[in-house]
C-alpha cells in the first residue's frame, strides 16, 4: 500500500506543477495574470479533490474484494487519473473571463480528451489483465465530476440550457438519496446490469464535449440538450424506483413488463424513429436552398438511418452536419422533431429491420474484453 500511495503522491505533485506551468503560459500568451491565477487556483483545487478521492479508494486497487492489492496503480488507473486531471484543467476556465477568441478551444480540447480516455482506460485495463475495483470506482467519480464541470462551462458559454444541469445533479441526488436510506436503516435494492445505462452516460459526455467546441451553433446545441437529457433522467427515475423498492425488479410481473417495453421499443419505437428522421429531413429541406455537399451528406446519413445500416453513425453524422450548418433546416417546423428523432436513434439504436448494426455492437461492448 505504501508504494501505491507514494506513486499517487508523486502524480499529485506533478499535476500541481503542471497547473503552475500552465498558469504561467496562459499569463504570457492569452490572459492577464490575475485571471490565470484564478484559473490555476480552481484547477488545483479540483485536482486535489480528484487526488483525494483516489487516495481514499486505494484499498480497492485489486481485481476482486478477496484478491491481493496490486503493487502499482497500473496503466489503466493512471489513464483514469489523467482523466481527472484533464477535468480539473477544464474546471479552471469557469473562473477565466473569455477575453481571447482562442480561449474556449482549450476547455473543449481538455474535456474531449478526457471523454475519449473514458473508453481507452477500460480497454487498457482489460487488455493488460489488470481491471480493478479502483478503476471502476474512479470511473464513476470522474464521470460525475466531468458532467458537473463541463455542463457549467457549456451553460456559461450559451451552448446549452441551464436545465441540462439536472443531468449533473441527478447523480449526486441519487447517491445522496441512497445514503439517506442507509442512515435511516431502510433497504436499498441492487440494480441489475444494464448496457443502456452505460451507453446513455457515455453519450452525455460526448454531447457536452462537442458543444464546448466554438464552431458548433448554439441554435442547435441548446435544443439538442433536451434530446440527450430526457432519456437519462427517465433512466434515473426508473433506477431510483428499483433501488428504493418502489419497483420490484425481481417480481415476475415487473420482469415481464420490462421485457414487453424492450420488445415494443425494439420492434416499434426504434424503427418508427428511423422513418421519422428521414421524413422530417425531407420536409425540412423541401423548398430550401442547400449546397450540394450538404444535400449529399444529409441524404447519405438519412439513407443510413432509414435502412438501419450503421444508423447510429448516420445519426451522429447528421447531427454534427446540422450543428455546423443549421441554415438549410433550422427555420423549418420539422427542425425540432428532426433533431430529437435523430438523437434518439443515436442513443437507443436502430431496432428491428436494420440491415447492419455493427456500430451498436461497438457502442455496447466493453473494449478489450476477450
Amino acid at each position: 500500500m505504501d508504494g501505491i500511495r507514494h506513486e499517487l503522491n508523486r502524480l499529485g505533485l506533478f499535476g500541481i506543477a503542471g497547473i503552475g506551468l500552465g498558469a504561467m503560459a496562459l499569463a504570457m500568451l492569452i490572459s492577464p495574470l490575475p485571471d490565470t491565477l484564478c484559473w490555476g487556483s480552481l484547477a488545483a483545487g479540483v485536482w486535489v479533490l480528484a487526488w483525494r478521492q483516489t487516495s481514499l479508494r486505494l484499498p480497492l486497487n485489486r481485481a476482486t474484494p478477496d484478491s491481493p492489492l496490486y503493487p502499482s496503480l497500473g496503466s489503466a488507473n493512471r489513464l483514469t487519473l489523467l482523466r481527472g486531471y484533464l477535468i480539473a484543467l477544464s474546471a479552471g476556465f469557469l473562473l477565466l473571463p473569455d477575453r481571447n477568441p482562442w480561449l474556449p478551444w482549450l476547455p473543449a480540447f481538455f474535456y474531449s480528451v478526457a471523454a475519449i480516455l473514458d473508453r481507452v482506460d477500460g480497454f487498457v485495463a482489460r487488455r493488460s489483465g489488470q481491471s480493478t475495483l479502483l478503476g471502476a470506482a474512479l470511473d464513476t467519480v470522474f464521470d460525475a465530476m466531468g458532467l458537473l464541470i463541463a455542463p457549467l462551462l457549456a451553460v456559461m458559454s450559451g451552448k446549452t440550457h441551464w436545465s441540462y444541469l439536472s443531468v449533473s445533479l441527478a447523480y449526486y441526488v441519487f447517491h445522496l438519496g441512497l445514503r439517506q436510506r442507509q442512515r435511516q436503516g431502510r433497504p436499498v435494492y441492487p440494480l441489475q446490469p444494464n448496457t443502456l445505462r452505460r451507453t446513455l452516460a457515455g453519450f452525455q459526455m460526448g454531447y457536452v464535449a462537442v458543444v464546448l467546441w466554438p464552431p458548433f451553433e448554439a441554435a442547435v446545441t441548446v435544443p439538442a440538450g433536451v434530446g440527450f437529457m430526457l432519456p437519462l433522467l427517465l433512466g434515473f427515475l426508473v433506477d431510483w424506483g428499483v433501488v428504493s423498492g418502489r419497483i420490484d425488479a425481481q417480481q415476475p410481473r415487473t420482469k415481464a413488463l420490462f421485457d414487453r417495453l424492450q420488445h415494443l421499443c425494439h420492434h416499434g419505437c426504434q424503427p418508427l424513429l428511423r422513418a421519422l428522421c428521414a421524413a422530417c429531413l425531407l420536409y425540412a429541406l423541401a423548398g430550401n436552398t442547400a449546397s450540394l455537399s450538404f444535400l449529399a451528406l444529409a441524404g447519405t446519413s438519412a439513407l443510413s438511418i432509414l435502412g438501419g445500416v450503421a444508423a447510429r453513425i448516420g445519426a451522429l453524422t447528421l447531427i454534427l452536419l446540422i450543428a455546423l450548418h443549421p441554415d438549410p433546416v433550422i427555420n423549418s417546423q420539422a427542425f425540432l422533431p428532426l433533431l430529437l428523432c435523430t438523437i434518439w436513434v443515436m442513443l437507443l439504436g436502430s431496432g428491428r429491420g436494420s440491415l447492419w448494426q455493427g456500430d451498436s455492437d461497438w457502442v455496447e461492448r466493453h473494449d478489450g474484453a476477450a
